[in-house]
C-alpha cells in the first residue's frame, strides 16, 4: 500500500511543478518554498517501503530541486538566486515560529499540546540542519546545472536533469542524515542508504515531467 502512495506522491508533486511553472515564476517560487517547509514538518515520521525503514519526505526534496532546476531552465539564474534565498529566510522562519508556538504554556483545557511537541520538539534542530543542507544543496545544483546548460548548450534536458539530481540528491542525503537525524532515529547509515535508493526512484519518476515542461512552455 505504501509503495502506491508513494509514487502516487511523486506524479502528484511533479506535475504540480509542471503546473507551477505554467502558471508563472512567481507561483514555482512558492511551490519550492512550501515544498521545503513541508519536508521539516514531516522528517520525523518513519514508514516502511519496498520492505525497507525510510522517512516520508524524500519526494518533497526531490521536488523542490526539480522545481529549482525548471525555474533556471526557462527563467534564469537571478530568479533561482531569489528562490534559494527565500527558501533560505522562510525555513528560517518556519523554525523560529516553532520554538515559540512550543513556548507557549498550554492552559488546563488544551488537549493538543502534547501533539505539537511530539511533531515540533526536534524542530529546531532538523530545521537548521536543513536549512544548511537545503542552502548547500540548492547552491551546488544552482552551480552544477547551470555548468552543465552551458556545457551542452541548453540541449540534452533530461541528461541534465538526471546528472544534477542525482548528484546533489546523494549530497544533501549524506548532509542532512548526520546533522539533523543522528540520535533522533536508528542507524543513520541505513537511513543514508535507504533514502538516496528512494530517492532515486523518486528521480527517475520526476524527471520524465522536465521534458513534458518544454512540451508546456513552447505551447504557451
Amino acid at each position: 500500500m505504501n509503495e502506491l502512495i508513494f509514487l502516487l506522491h511523486a506524479v502528484i508533486i511533479s506535475s504540480c511543478a509542471v503546473g507551477m511553472l505554467r502558471l508563472g515564476k512567481e507561483a514555482l517560487v512558492t511551490f519550492i518554498v512550501l515544498l521545503g517547509i513541508l519536508s521539516n514538518l514531516f522528517i520525523t515520521k518513519q514508514i516502511m517501503l519496498f520492505g525497507l525503514n525510510a522517512v516520508a519526505t524524500d519526494a518533497f526534496a526531490v521536488g523542490a530541486i526539480l522545481g529549482l532546476q525548471l525555474l533556471q531552465e526557462y527563467y534564469g539564474r537571478e530568479i533561482t538566486r531569489r528562490a534559494i534565498a527565500i527558501s533560505f529566510f522562510l525555513l528560517l522562519f518556519y523554525a523560529l515560529a516553532s520554538w515559540i508556538h512550543l513556548s507557549y504554556v498550554p492552559s488546563l483545557v488544551d488537549s493538543s499540546h502534547q501533539h505539537f511537541v511530539a511533531i515540533l520538539q526536534h524542530m529546531p534542530r532538523i530545521a537548521l540542519a536543513s536549512l544548511t543542507s537545503y542552502f548547500a544543496s540548492q547552491l551546488l545544483d544552482y552551480q552544477l546545472y547551470g555548468l552543465l546548460k552551458q556545457i551542452f548548450a541548453g540541449r540534452y534536458l533530461l541528461f541534465r536533469s538526471y546528472i544534477s539530481l542525482i548528484t546533489v540528491q546523494l549530497f544533501d542525503t549524506i548532509l542532512f542524515s548526520f546533522l539533523g537525524l543522528y540520535g533522533i532515529i536508528a542507524n543513520v547509515g541505513n537511513v543514508i542508504m535507504i533514502s538516496f535508493a528512494i530517492k532515486m526512484v523518486v528521480i527517475f519518476i520526476s524527471t520524465p515531467f522536465v521534458a513534458l515542461s518544454r512540451k508546456i512552455v513552447i505551447r504557451k
